[in-house]
C-alpha cells in the first residue's frame, strides 16, 4: 500500500483524503509503524553517481583510435625485433596518457571543492512529539515541521501553512518565491502551480508549516529527475567522432598502401620477409606518432586558457565542444538572471526611480523616494549576517538590500523609532505592519503589502513630504502606476504609514485606518550584467540562443525581450503546448522557437534531443536540479558555479564565478582548439605521407629504402616534435569568432586540406628521391645517401611548419615573432637534426 501510494499525485486530494490514504494523523507515526514502512519503502535517499577512481581516469585516456593504431605499431615493432622503435612509440602514448590524466584529475579535484557534503536533518512529529532526525530515515506518512530556512527533505502535502513561501527555482525554474496554501487543487496542475505541495530539495524562505510526507527517495520529483539522468547515456563529443572517423580512414589508407606495396614486392619476386619489413616501415612512416600527444596538449592548453576566464572544463575532450556548438539552450533563473529578487524601480506618486539606470543619481534629496525606502527597510524582518549577506524571505531581502545601498540601516532607524510590536504578514489580509515609537505620546504604524489592498484603505498620499487628500484623480494615477509595473512582470509591494497616539490600540482590523500612501517598490530577478552581451557575441559567431524557463509565458516574454530574443507569439511555446507534440512534431518546429515557458525537466530533455535530431551541436546551460537531465543529454553541459551539486556534477563545464560571459571565451577557445588541431594534422600528415611516397617510390623503382624505420620515427617524434608542439600554442586568428561553427558531420580535413597535403607530400617525396639517387649513384654510399635524405627531410619539415601557422592566410601575413615558442622549437629542431 505504502509503496504504491508514494508514486501518486496528491495536490488534488483534500487533507482528510491524504491522511486517510497514507493511514496517518497529525500526531505522526509510532516507532513500530515507522520500522514497518521503512522495510516497504526503503531509505529516503537518491542513488549517488560513482566518483571516477584515479585508475578509471588513467585508463580512459586509452579510449582513442589513434592510440590503438600506435599500440598495434608498437606490438609489430616488438615482434620484428625493432625494440627502439617500439619504445619510442610507447613513450609517445605514455606522454599522451599522462597529460590527459593530470588535466582531468585536476578538474575532478576542483569540482570536489565546489561541492559541499551536508547530511540533511528533518524536524518530524512522531507519537505526538517533535524530534530531529536524519532525513534519510523519513517514511511516507511522517509529519514534518517546516520553518524558514529549512530544506525540504521529501515530497509532502501541506496540512498547515502560515505565511509560507518556498524557493523552488532549483526544481521548477520559478524565479519568484511561491506562496503556499492548503486547499485542494484541480487535477492536472503543472508542478510549479501545485501550491499545496512542497518538494524535496526546495527551501522554505518565509513562514512556517506542517506537511505529511507523500514521497521519498526515487519516488520524489527529484527522484524522477535522477531516474532521467541514469537513463540518459553519455555520447561521444563531436571532436571524438571526427577523430574516430579520421583515425579509421587513416588506418584503412595505411593498410591499403601496405597491402599494395606488399603485392608489388611479391610480384617483383622480392623476399617476403624484406617486403613485410618494408610494409612495417611504410606503416611507421604513415602514422603521425606525434598527433595523439599534440591533440591532448592542445586540449589541455585550451582547458587552462578557459580556466583563466573562471570556467572549469571537467573533461579534456569536452574543451573543444563549445567551439562547434550551433545552439545554446539556456535556463533562465540563476543562469541568465541572478537567481534572486532585486528592487529595480521605486515609484513615489509622480516620481520614478529606475534603480539600474539612475542608481548613480542623487535621489537622497527626494523625500518621497527616500521615505518609501525607509518604510521598506524598517517594516522588515530580514537582516544581514556577519558576512554582510541578507537573511530572510526573498522579498524582504531585496527591500533590505536596496535600503542598505542607499545608506539606510534598520538598526539605526529603530534606534530613533524603536519597534514596539509587529503584525506579521498573512495571505488573508495581505500586509505586514510594525508599530514603532515616535515619542512618549505618539507612535507610528509602518505598513507594507499588496498594492491594491493598501490603496483601497488609504485616505491620503504623500508628495514632497506633505499629506494630500487621495482624491479620485490621485487614486487613478496610482492605479496606473501599479498597472504599468505589473505589465512589466514585476513583483510590486506598496508602503504607507499612519500616526496614532500612544494609547491607541492597533491590531489587524484597524492598522490601515486613515493610511497615508507613500510609494511602490517593484522587484524582479534581474538579468546578469553580461547576459545580453554574451548572447549578442555568440550570435555574431553563428551560435543561436534559446531560453528555456519554468516561469510563466509573460515573464519569459519580458526577459526574452530584454535579451534581444524573438518574442512573437509563434516564437514562444509553453509546456502545455509541448505536451501535445510528439517528438517528430517538436523536431519539425524546434528551430522556430526562441523561448520556452512553464517547462518541466522532461520537456528540456526533449528540446535538446529535437535540436540534435537536426545534426546541431547543442550546449545546455543551467543551475538547478531540473536542468541536470538536459545538461547530460546535450553535447556539452554548462553549469553555473552557484548551482546545485547535482548540476555541477553532471556538467562538462562549470562557470566558477557565475560569469555568463565566460561562455564567449569558452566558445572562442573551443574554436582555437579545433583550428590548432587542424594545423597540426596538416603539418604532420604532410610530413608522414612524404615519407610514405618516398619509400613507395624507391620500392617501385627497385631502389634500397631511402630511410630506415628508426630515422622515420626520429623525424616524426623528435625533429617534428618540437615544432608541432609549439604549433599547439598558436593564438586565435581574428576571423575565428565571425565564422559559423563547424558542422557536426564535416571531417577534420576537407577537400582543400587533402589536396594541400597530397601536393606537399608529392613534391617533397620527389625532391627527396632525386637527392637520394644523386648521392647513392655518385658516392655509392647507402648510409651517406640516407643521412642526406634524413637531414633534408628534417630541415624541410622545420621550415614548412611556418606555412601551417594559418590555414586561412599566406605565411607572409603572419607576424614572425607572434609565436616565440615556434621560433625556439625550430631552432632546437635544427640543432638536434644537424648534430
Amino acid at each position: 500500500m505504502i509503496q504504491k501510494s508514494i508514486a501518486n499525485v496528491w495536490h488534488d486530494k483534500t487533507i482528510a483524503e491524504t491522511l486517510q490514504r497514507l493511514n496517518t494523523s497529525v500526531y505522526g507515526l509510532d516507532v513500530s509503524e515507522v520500522k514497518r514502512r521503512r522495510k516497504l519503502a526503503g531509505q529516503n535517499e537518491l542513488p549517488r553517481a560513482k566518483k571516477l577512481t584515479h585508475l578509471a581516469i588513467f585508463f580512459s585516456q586509452f579510449k582513442n583510435t589513434l592510440v590503438y593504431i600506435l599500440l598495434i605499431a608498437a606490438f609489430i615493432s616488438f615482434f620484428l625485433g625493432e625494440h627502439i622503435d617500439a619504445y619510442v612509440i610507447l613513450f609517445a602514448i605514455f606522454i599522451n596518457v599522462i597529460v590527459g590524466y593530470v588535466q582531468e584529475n585536476k578538474a575532478q579535484q576542483a569540482l570536489a571543492e565546489l561541492q559541499s557534503v551536508v547530511v540533511p536533518k528533518a524536524l518530524v512529529i512522531r507519537q505526538g512529539s517533535k524530534r530531529l532526525i536524519v532525513a534519510n530515515n523519513l517514511v511516507p506518512g511522517d509529519i514534518i515541521v517546516l520553518q524558514a530556512g529549512s530544506l525540504i527533505p521529501a515530497d509532502a502535502r501541506l496540512l498547515e501553512a502560515h505565511d509560507l513561501e518556498m524557493e523552488e527555482a532549483a526544481l521548477t525554474g520559478e524565479s519568484a518565491p511561491v506562496a503556499k496554501q492548503i486547499k485542494k487543487l484541480l487535477p492536472g496542475k503543472a508542478l510549479a502551480d501545485r501550491t499545496n505541495m512542497v518538494y524535496m530539495g526546495t527551501l522554505v524562505s518565509h513562514g512556517v508549516g506542517l506537511a505529511v510526507v507523500t514521497g521519498i527517495g526515487i519516488h520524489t520529483e527529484i527522484g524522477q529527475i535522477a531516474q532521467m539522468l541514469s537513463d540518459t547515456k553519455d555520447e561521444p563529443t563531436p571532436l571524438q567522432l571526427k577523430l574516430k572517423k579520421f583515425s579509421r580512414k587513416l588506418g584503412f589508407i595505411i593498410l591499403g598502401i601496405c597491402g599494395v606495396i606488399f603485392v608489388i614486392g611479391i610480384w617483383q619476386e622480392l623476399d617476403i620477409i624484406f617486403m613485410f619489413n618494408t610494409a612495417v616501415a611504410i606503416a611507421v612512416a604513415a602514422i603521425p606518432e606525434g598527433l595523439v600527444v599534440a591533440v591532448t596538449v592542445i586540449l589541455a592548453i585550451g582547458m587552462q586558457r578557459v580556466l583563466k576566464h573562471k570556467a572549469l572544463v571537467k573533461k579534456l575532450i569536452a574543451a573543444e565542444t563549445l567551439g562547434s556548438t550551433t545552439v545554446i539552450c539556456t535556463d533562465k533563473t540563476g543562469t541568465l538572471t541572478l537567481g534572486e529578487m532585486r528592487v529595480v524601480k521605486v515609484v513615489a506618486f509622480d516620481k520614478v526611480w529606475d534603480v539600474v539606470s539612475d542608481f548613480k543619481k542623487n535621489f537622497t534629496a527626494l523625500h518621497d523616494i527616500m521615505n518609501t525606502l525607509k518604510i521598506a527597510t524598517i517594516c522588515n524582518d530580514a537582516e544581514f549576517d556577519q558576512l554582510g549577506q541578507p537573511l530572510g524571505s526573498a522579498t524582504e531581502k531585496a527591500l533590505l538590500l536596496i535600503g542598505s545601498q542607499m545608506g539606510l540601516s534598520r538598526q539605526r532607524l529603530e534606534t530613533k523609532t524603536p519597534r514596539l510590536v509587529e503584525i506579521p504578514f498573512d495571505s488573508v489580509y495581505k500586509f505586514m505592519a510594525t508599530i514603532n515609537k515616535l515619542n512618549s505620546k505618539r507612535k507610528i504604524v509602518y505598513v507594507k503589502g499588496a498594492p491594491e489592498y493598501l490603496l483601497s484603505q488609504a485616505v491620503a498620499y504623500e508628495k514632497n513630504g506633505i499629506h494630500k487628500k487621495l482624491d479620485k484623480a490621485a487614486r487613478q494615477k496610482i492605479k496606473q502606476s501599479i498597472s504599468n509595473l505589473t505589465k512589466q512582470q514585476l513583483r510590486v509591494i506598496a508602503v504607507g504609514y499612519r500616526e496614532v497616539s500612544m494609547q491607541t490600540a492597533i491590531d489587524v482590523d484597524n492598522a490601515l485606518d486613515k493610511l497615508v500612501w507613500v510609494g511602490l517598490l517593484a522587484m524582479k530577478d534581474p538579468l546578469r550584467h553580461d547576459s545580453s552581451a554574451t548572447i549578442a557575441a555568440v550570435a555574431q559567431a553563428g551560435v543561436r540562443t534559446v531560453m528555456i524557463t519554468g516561469d510563466n509565458r509573460e515573464t519569459a516574454k519580458s526577459i526574452g525581450a530584454e535579451l534581444g530574443l524573438s518574442t512573437s507569439d509563434d516564437a514562444i511555446l509553453e509546456g502545455a503546448q509541448l505536451l501535445e507534440l510528439n517528438d517528430k512534431q517538436l523536431a519539425k518546429i524546434v528551430k522556430n522557437i526562441s523561448i520556452y515557458a512553464r517547462v518541466t525537466p522532461r520537456d528540456k530533455l526533449r528540446i535538446v534531443k529535437a535540436w540534435q535530431s537536426h545534426g546541431d551541436v547543442v550546449a545546455m546551460t543551467g543551475d538547478g536540479i531540473n536542468d541536470a537531465p538536459a545538461l547530460k543529454q546535450a553535447d556539452i553541459g554548462v553549469a553555473v558555479g552557484s548551482g546545485t551539486d547535482v548540476t555541477k556534477a553532471t556538467a562538462d563545464l562549470v562557470l566558477l564565478n557565475n560569469n555568463y560571459s565566460a561562455l564567449v571565451a569558452a566558445v572562442e577557445q573551443g574554436r582555437v582548439i579545433y583550428d590548432n588541431i587542424k594545423k597540426v594534422v596538416v603539418y604532420l600528415l604532410s610530413d608522414s605521407f612524404s615519407e610514405v611516397l618516398l619509400i613507395m617510390g624507391s620500392l617501385i623503382l627497385g631502389w634500397p629504402l631511402p630511410l630506415l624505420p628508426a630515422q622515420i620515427l626520429w623525424i616524426n617524434l623528435v625533429t617534428d616534435g618540437f615544432p608541432h608542439m609549439a604549433l599547439t600554442l598558436e593564438d586565435e586568428e581574428k576571423e575565428i569568432m565571425s565564422e559559423p561553427p563547424q558542422e557536426r558531420e564535416k571531417p577534420i580535413l576537407d577537400t582543400e586540406r587533402n589536396i594541400l597535403i597530397f601536393t606537399i607530400s608529392t613534391v617533397t617525396a620527389i625532391a627527396s628521391l632525386f637527392i637520394f639517387q644523386f648521392y647513392y649513384k655518385v658516392y655509392h654510399d647507402i648510409d651517406l645517401a640516407r643521412t642526406v635524405v634524413f637531414a633534408s627531410l628534417g630541415i624541410d619539415s622545420l621550415l614548412y611548419v611556418f606555412s601551417c601557422r594559418s590555414l586561412r592566410h599566406s605565411i607572409f601575413n603572419k607576424q614572425l615573432f607572434s609565436n616565440k615558442y615556434l621560433l625556439g622549437a625550430v631552432g632546437l629542431g635544427l640543432l638536434v637534426q644537424l648534430v
